[in-house]
């Protein structure tokens, strides 16, 4: 074979890289629209009348459909068809979903607050299978071209543009609405067809990559060269019955249920519980320090941090996994600091205790994901790891549409024999009960990350070992 057949377009650094920041757009926009509302939510109890349990259905119907398979058939036909198809289908979903979103924001279908709910549920169903599915087919598409290389880095980085599209659609999602919240659905509806175009232009790279390896694998004097076994639906029983993968799902399900549900809801908690503002007032004439104190005290401002943190943190704990590995004891310390930081913003009323428990909850959440989708790679062989992701994606709904929705009904009920008060501006919801729901599922997943590990010391995956690493 001559060194130019040898090589594939994924062995030049500079391809890698680009390659990771075109799909990662679409990641950026994803995780935009997924958060972007959480702001809102005192503004859609205000100009549209929406109920704490109203805004938490409209969160929730996100994961419906994935929660009975959308997901799995997804990481099936990317297995089965590839990118192309796959962007197609699901990228289409997501847009066309945040379209609708959009339109039933802006009164297209109709301004009774019914009907505007409905209507976005909708479009956050449609979105829903989407983002999922999107998600898994990026997550795919980084270790293709990685898997030997910075994989770990690599996936923290795509990680942290995802992030980086949360904080931002946090912090400035209040100030893009104004008096209503329509125009900012509209803005995050934008950014998802942005992503979904530019994931189609890297499908020229993409191309290319694939005749490289077909270039190799006819070259190949033996069997090692030549593509993987092909996907297979049984495969989905394998996946199943093995201890790691279960292992891993279960606490993808747990750890994400503790987080991302946590996000939308926490700039109307800080605002509630600490008497943070909801708006960033105007800061002209405080000075440095009074406009730092002004930002450190707005709840969607102080809620984007926790993003923000895992945006810088990810990729840093995601180069320590390449180089160090220890993935199943990273995932026991994040789920151990997701425990301190849900008690410390549920039972105890400190600023300060406050602020410790997001900072905490930024540095898990940068932990965990820098260590498990890695560890998922080395588990489940690459022909099979759209499935494997998916079905990983599909757990993980199930505990999310019942937090989305849970922690404003059990918040609605909490505070139902105080809601006169409340509407009158003479008291506040109290948040004690839904986050200290969280803490439980902490305790769950430091359980699951344990199990984890001991099932990697009798299977021989390596996810304690550096990238690139294998058991002898």
């Amino acid at each position: 074979m001559s060194d130019e057949i040898k090589k594939a377009i994924n062995d030049s650094r500079g391809a890698r890289w680009t390659v990771l920041v075109m799909v990662s757009v679409l990641m950026f926009g994803t995780y935009w629209f997924q958060d972007f509302m959480s702001p809102l939510q005192g503004l859609m109890r205000d100009a549209w009348g929406f109920s704490n349990a109203d805004f938490g259905l409209i969160i929730s119907c996100t994961t419906w459909l994935n929660m009975i398979g959308a997901i799995i058939v997804g990481g099936m036909i990317l297995d089965k068809f590839g990118p192309r198809v796959c962007i197609f289908l699901f990228g289409g979903a997501a847009a066309l979903g945040a379209t609708i979103c959009a339109l039933g924001a802006a009164g297209f279908f109709g301004e009774d607050p019914m009907m505007r709910r409905n209507s976005m549920m909708v479009g956050r169903l449609l979105f829903g299978i989407g983002l999922e599915v999107t998600c898994v087919l990026v997550s795919k598409t980084v270790v293709k071209w990685f898997k030997g290389y910075e994989l770990a880095l690599a996936m923290g980085i795509n990680v942290g543009f995802g992030r980086l599209g949360s904080m931002l659609g946090i912090m400035f999602s209040a100030k893009i609405a104004g008096a209503t919240p329509a125009p900012a659905v509209t803005f995050a509806a934008v950014l998802i067809g942005i992503g979904v175009i530019v994931f189609i232009a890297h499908l020229v790279f993409d191309t290319k990559l694939e005749r490289d390896r077909k270039a190799i694998a006819d070259a190949a004097a033996d069997s090692e060269g030549g593509d993987e076994e092909q996907f297979r639906i049984s495969d989905l029983g394998k996946l199943l019955s093995n201890p790691s993968f279960v292992f891993i799902a279960l606490l993808c399900v747990t750890f994400y249920s503790a987080v991302f549900p946590f996000i939308q809801y926490a700039p109307d908690l800080l605002v509630n519980k600490f008497g943070f503002t909801r708006v960033m007032p105007d800061t002209a004439g405080l000075g440095f320090m009074g406009a730092v104190s002004a930002w450190l005290h707005n709840g969607p401002n102080v809620a984007a941090l926790i993003p923000f943190g895992t945006l810088i943190m990810t990729p840093i704990f995601g180069s320590i996994v390449d180089r160090k590995g220890k993935a199943a004891s990273l995932m026991m310390l994040g789920s151990g600091l997701l425990i301190f930081a849900h008690l410390s913003l549920s039972v105890f009323n400190s600023v300060a205790l406050g602020y410790a428990g997001l900072l905490a909850l930024g540095v898990a959440f940068s932990l965990v994901p820098s260590a498990m989708w890695p560890s998922a790679a080395k588990i489940v062989p690459e022909s099979r790891l759209g499935t494997a992701y998916a079905t990983m994606f599909t757990i993980q709904n199930w505990g999310l549409g019942a937090f989305f929705w849970g922690i404003g009904k059990v918040l609605d009920v909490a505070n139902a024999d105080n809601i006169e008060a409340i509407q009158a501006g003479e008291a506040t919801y109290d948040y004690t009960t839904p986050i200290l729901m969280l803490v439980v599922l902490g305790v769950i997943s430091i359980f699951l990350a344990f199990m984890l590990k001991a099932a990697d010391k009798r299977q021989g995956y390596g996810l304690e070992l550096p990238s690139g690493q294998t058991p002898d």
